[in-house]
């Protein structure tokens, strides 16, 4: 059995119960309907993003990034809105969070870094997904662009992560970038070879090779006196993808041209010439 005092308590806090419910109550019925018609609008923009993004053939890369910011952003919104209307003052909540940011900010620094070269490469595109790209010390094919990282798949079928602060800040070499590609040989024939009829047999391979542009056409010039060899620079234009497959296929026809044509190609040598101080060759 309940005494008195204990019933006079229980009706005190039922009653400040009522009070405080009657004090709150609208505004916690306020943030619960702002909360589920925000979540909805946020579920509505995202799907309205993609729709455009998709339209307009945003990559995919930046698609990802871009969808994940605006909710990120708008959930930031909703709970400062749902947080003003419960009655929370909005100064003490932004100094909540500017505190919060400052100690996320100081203890991720390399990760903002990151970050923020990747926003960068995402919007300049230095790159793209599948491009054969040279950087940091690593050549390969761009085989993934994320928020932090950027993977590169090298011709050995290593996997090497890239930070993208690193990235943006330095030097890239895109051999992707362009459809068309430079293919640069150089070759050395005897000192006495005909150079223009070298020259002639040279073009002839070329020209033959549907792989190769006639314009610009190809080219073969003589370069340099070597030690024991005249040097040639040959050069022609093809695809981007034929680059290699053209170089190999013309430098082992070229070596096979030359000796049916009987072009001597040269290997270093040295003459050397005894002297004897008395005139003769010591038996």
């Amino acid at each position: 059995m309940l005494s008195d005092l204990d019933i006079e308590h229980w009706d005190v806090i039922q009653s400040k119960l009522i009070d405080l419910l009657f004090q709150f109550g609208p505004a916690l019925i306020k943030a619960i309907i702002l909360l589920l018609i925000g979540r909805y609008v946020i579920k509505l923009l995202i799907k309205l993003l993609k729709k455009v993004l998709e339209r307009y053939e945003v990559d995919p890369s930046l698609s990802t990034f871009f969808k994940s910011f605006l909710s990120a952003l708008l959930w930031v919104l909703l709970i400062i809105s749902v947080a003003t209307t419960l009655g929370m003052e909005m100064t003490s909540f932004i100094a909540i969070l500017g505190a919060a940011g400052l100690a996320v900010g100081l203890a991720l620094q390399g990760s903002l870094s990151n970050f923020a070269g990747g926003v960068l490469i995402l919007v300049f595109k230095p790159f793209r997904v599948g491009d054969t790209i040279e950087a940091q010390g690593t050549l390969g094919s761009v085989e993934s662009i994320d928020i932090l990282y950027t993977k590169v798949r090298n011709f050995d079928n290593k996997v090497v992560t890239i930070p993208n602060g690193a990235l943006a800040n330095n030097s890239i070499t895109n051999y992707s970038a362009k459809p068309t590609r430079r293919v640069d040989m150089k070759v050395g024939v005897a000192y006495g070879t005909d150079l223009k009829k070298t020259r002639q047999i040279i073009l002839g391979i070329l020209n033959k090779d549907e792989r190769v542009h006639d314009d610009p056409a190809p080219v073969v010039y003589f370069g340099n006196f070597g030690d024991s060899s005249l040097d040639l620079t040959i050069r022609c234009w093809t695809d981007a993808a034929d680059l290699w497959p053209v170089y190999w296929e013309s430098m082992e026809a070229i070596k096979e041209a030359f000796e049916n044509n009987d072009i001597e190609i040269p290997f270093p040598q040295r003459v050397v010439y005894h002297h004897y101080p008395e005139g003769k060759q010591p038996e």
